[in-house]
């Protein structure tokens, strides 16, 4: 069962119901969802496209996002989802490693000038649709027309693709140590696991529900319309596209409270917002049932101040690309027991594991080490990626006898609870946003006046981590800050480049000549380097 066969039976059981929202304006009923879903279908077999075959999505959040991702699910088709805030170049890389044949685009993805008003131009596809130019929307149109999406009833809607529970569902890339990503593959068994994990560990869901598309739904925030799909729940695109307090606020007053999935620093801008509107814990709950925190944990002193300032609207999960939103859960009850001796080291923890996935910490043979003991945290249930695409060696190294290792690095107590301790990898996770300093570092070291570089992650208030250059100049075409900033912002995304640089004579090496990050990472918060 793929989640198109959810839509269908959505359309079936109440195609009346309202699904997809653009602010407060109804897009879509369920029926017309499917619809649509369906049309579009037909529009991909017609083209040639075959079951397995892939459709990228390089968009900002949009209700379209939903049409093409559930009429590429709906012929039995892999989404390619790629984040906005990419380089069109890096997007043009995934897109061909994917062997994407269909391409969907929106306005709000820069274009080969870095200027909001150019639009990025792939080769290789097959179709390459804009879902907001007018041209497109001629397609658009004709599709409409074809779906009638004002007719009474159901009765011809054609059912979805039959699938495999491992066939692949969701190809997404995230960032490697090497510099380039790697397609993780999951399935339909991952998805469907991971949205029954849902409603037993995270929040209970039903058709009076509204989930807004806040962060990228081209993460895990696009992926938990699953669960929400599956009761009926409603989905809503704020008219930005994107993250803005005041505009989440006035939504969840105006047409019911939201949930919501977002990073810590999204999480501390709503609380601030709440404080500065004056809006006390019970303004929260009208605007706002569940926000769910992840990417990174938050810190104690922050959880406890949004609890105290919206009320338990809280739920922390983690996890990973290669295990999307299943791992660990933080739950509602566990945030807000208070009267519970280790409630604050609770807070500061990712939880226990979630029903549908083992988790321990694991020394580096694989053993699992004792209670409050560091080691890497391994998780193991049929949220598991199958494997990272066409990387046979990336998979065996990552998953070990059914384990995923993930490269992070925790204890867990008595209770079952696991607190991230550090990263087996030099992974920077700023805003929610996983940055590896190899892709970063790579960049710069094209530049000619630079001879050697370093990129660490410093601790940022509102971010998270921030980016640190360390920088050794080459003793002709001296390179100026500004310099490498616009460097990198002609080839890598912009929330990618540094946002500091530090210039060095020379980078700290130990004995072998490898560079020891850890003394960076002094330097860049003002400490002394270790002797």
């Amino acid at each position: 069962m793929t989640a198109a066969h959810l839509l269908h039976r959505q359309a079936l059981v109440s195609p009346d119901s309202p699904a997809i929202f653009n602010g407060t304006t109804l897009v879509a009923t369920h029926g017309q969802w499917a619809k649509r879903a369906c049309a579009m279908a037909q529009q991909f077999r017609d083209s040639g496209m075959r079951p397995g075959d892939r459709v990228a999505l390089f968009m900002r959040n949009h209700p379209r996002y939903l049409d093409v991702l559930l009429g590429a699910w709906w012929a039995g088709l892999a989404v390619v989802p790629i984040n906005a805030k990419l380089h069109p170049d890096e997007a043009q890389w995934i897109i061909d490693d994917a062997q994407a044949r269909w391409v969907f685009i929106s306005s709000g993805v820069m274009g080969a000038g870095d200027s909001a008003c150019s639009v990025a131009t792939f080769s290789g596809v097959e179709r390459q649709v804009d879902v907001d130019s007018i041209e497109d929307e001629v397609w658009w149109s004709n599709l409409d027309r074809e779906v009638n999406p004002n007719a009474p009833g159901t009765a011809s809607l054609a059912k979805p693709l039959d699938r495999q529970p491992d066939d692949l569902a969701w190809l997404f890339y995230t960032s490697g140590t090497t510099g380039r990503p790697k397609g993780v593959m999951i399935t339909h068994r991952n998805l469907h696991t991971m949205s029954m994990g849902y409603y037993v560990d995270v929040d209970a869901v039903s058709r009076h529900d509204r989930i807004v598309y806040a962060a990228p739904m081209s993460h895990g925030n696009g992926l938990y319309a699953m669960p929400h799909l599956m009761a009926g729940a409603m989905h809503v695109v704020p008219p930005s596209g994107g993250f803005d307090a005041d505009e989440l606020f006035d939504l969840g007053f105006a047409t019911g409270p939201l949930s919501l999935f977002a990073a810590p620093t999204i999480v501390n801008r709503i609380v601030a917002c709440a404080e500065r509107r004056g809006l006390s814990p019970d303004d929260c709950e009208r605007a706002f049932k569940t926000i769910v925190y992840g990417g990174a944990p938050m810190y104690a002193a922050d959880i406890e101040r949004a609890l105290n300032v919206m009320g338990p609207r809280f739920v922390q999960i983690y996890g990973q690309g290669e295990t999307p939103m299943t791992g660990t859960v933080l739950a509602r009850h566990h945030l807000t027991d208070r009267t519970h001796p280790r409630h604050r080291a609770r807070l500061a923890s990712i939880g226990v594991a979630q029903s549908s996935a083992q988790v321990r910490i694991a020394d580096i043979d694989g053993l699992e080490v004792s209670a409050g003991q560091t080691g890497e945290v391994l998780v193991r249930g049929d949220s598991v990626m199958a494997g990272y695409w066409r990387n046979p060696e990336a998979t065996a190294a990552t998953i070990r006898d059914g384990w995923l290792w993930t490269g992070d690095m925790g204890s867990q107590d008595e209770d079952g609870f696991i607190t991230l301790k550090d990263r087996s990898k030099d992974l920077i996770i700023s805003g929610g946003s996983n940055i590896y300093p190899r892709e970063v570092e790579e960049v710069l070291l094209q530049h000619p006046g630079v001879a050697e570089v370093a990129v660490v992650g410093e601790p940022h208030p509102e971010w998270g981590e921030a980016v640190v250059a360390f920088v050794v100049s080459r003793s002709i075409g001296h390179a100026q800050a500004s310099e490498l900033d616009d460097w990198c912002l002609t080839r890598i995304a912009r929330f990618k480049r540094p946002k500091r640089y530090v210039f060095l004579e020379a980078l700290p090496k130990n004995a072998y000549g490898k560079v020891l990050k850890r003394v960076l990472r002094d330097l860049a918060q003002g400490r002394s380097a270790p002797q």
